[in-house]
């Protein structure tokens, strides 16, 4: 069915797009296809870009802007965000979340509702982060993911972030799922990485799922296949702009 929302959007002078999206999908896919949908649909290159990155493994609210706007990106990118976000305890990986095997597993049942709130607490507020190895952050003029899986030693210095909300929202088997508001540059599989390690029986990130950024929810994104059919109405109602 054919999304009719958003009627007073001109992507080809320049708009904001909030896309949901879906896991397996790299930033980059949703930046190609805007820009590859729009190319087609008047016939010359339009700018397209992202404000804030998602892993692959996430999903949720990624902000887009074209033409004239991605001007505001820069801004947007500044913004809070705020995730739903799922570990597993007992487990860590290398690259803090499900993209590489289990390295290590460990005993998790004695820990207590009181001990995992407690624990947040301590992560509550302005904290020091050191980045995950699998990042796309750069060490010695390399990205430390390409050296990370290539097996070479990566040491990225710790980095200010702060997070605003951290709370537990359900506890299921040895998954925990945490509600989070932080600011930007914060690696969640990060988080999940030294919350195991504050436990003591190690952790990592199964699931996350961006829900807001600043000012902006992802229950007012469309997926990347709603997007495909409202472009298809704009097309067809669209008034030439002048634009090259």
């Amino acid at each position: 069915m054919t999304d009719h929302r958003f009627p007073d959007l001109d992507p080809h002078r320049g708009a904001i797009l909030l896309v949901d999206k879906p896991v397996t999908w790299t930033s980059f896919n949703v930046v190609s296809k805007i820009r590859g949908t729009l190319h087609k649909l008047v016939g010359h290159r339009v700018k397209v870009g992202h404000a804030g990155t998602l892993d692959p493994l996430a999903s949720g609210l990624l902000i887009i802007g074209t033409g004239l706007c991605t001007k505001q990106l820069p801004t947007l990118t500044d913004e809070d965000k705020r995730y739903t976000a799922t570990l597993r305890l007992g487990e860590t990986t290398a690259s803090y979340d499900a993209e590489t095997p289990v390295e290590t597993a460990g005993p998790w049942e004695h820990l207590r509702e009181a001990d995992v709130r407690a624990v947040l607490e301590r992560f509550t507020g302005p904290i020091q982060q050191r980045p995950p190895n699998f990042s796309a952050k750069r060490f010695q003029g390399e990205r430390a993911y390409f050296l990370a899986r290539n097996g070479e030693p990566v040491d990225l210095p710790p980095a200010s972030v702060r997070i605003d909300r951290l709370t537990l929202e359900a506890w299921n088997g040895r998954d925990l799922t945490l509600d989070v508001t932080c600011s930007k540059g914060t690696y969640i599989r990060s988080l999940a990485h030294d919350i195991g390690q504050a436990l003591g029986c190690g952790a990592y990130l199964t699931a996350l799922r961006r829900t807001r950024s600043g000012a902006f929810d992802v229950k007012d994104a469309l997926t990347p296949e709603q997007w495909s059919a409202w472009f298809d109405t704009w097309v067809l109602n669209r008034k030439p702009t002048g634009i090259q």
